[in-house]
């Protein structure tokens, strides 16, 4: 069902100042810029930020190739509703649910995810 790890988003209480805080740790620039979303592409992966609200919390979004399908599974098998699921524009659509655990597992279904591999910065572990 999950097709691996794609998006981090976090909410941020001053967007501006998370923006570049992320530029300067990052070394890039967002490839996307908006009032309500920035996006930055890291390494291959979305590292997202959003205006806080209310008690917002970061979501992890796995990808899923059919998130209706996903989204009836994981209630089926014990999650709790979290987040309906909204198309964010471009066929990606995305939803969350409480695992019983009480954390939040986000689900994103992006036709245009494709993995790139960054070029090694450093030898070491994790590289």
């Amino acid at each position: 069902m999950f097709l691996g790890l794609r998006t981090a988003v976090y909410p941020a209480t001053d967007l501006s100042a998370s923006k570049a805080w992320y530029c300067n740790v990052l070394g890039i620039e967002p490839y996307f810029d908006e009032p309500f979303y920035v996006g930055f592409n890291v390494g291959g992966y979305e590292l997202g930020l959003v205006p806080r609200e209310g008690d917002s919390e970061p979501t992890t979004y796995w990808g899923v190739p059919d998130i209706d399908a996903a989204l009836a599974r994981l209630l089926a098998d014990g999650a709790k509703p979290g987040r309906d699921i909204t198309d964010v524009g471009d066929g990606i659509r995305v939803a969350a649910v409480r695992e019983p655990g009480g954390g939040l597992l986000g689900l994103i279904e992006n036709p245009h995810f494709v993995i790139s591999r960054p070029s090694p910065v450093a030898e070491g572990p994790g590289r």
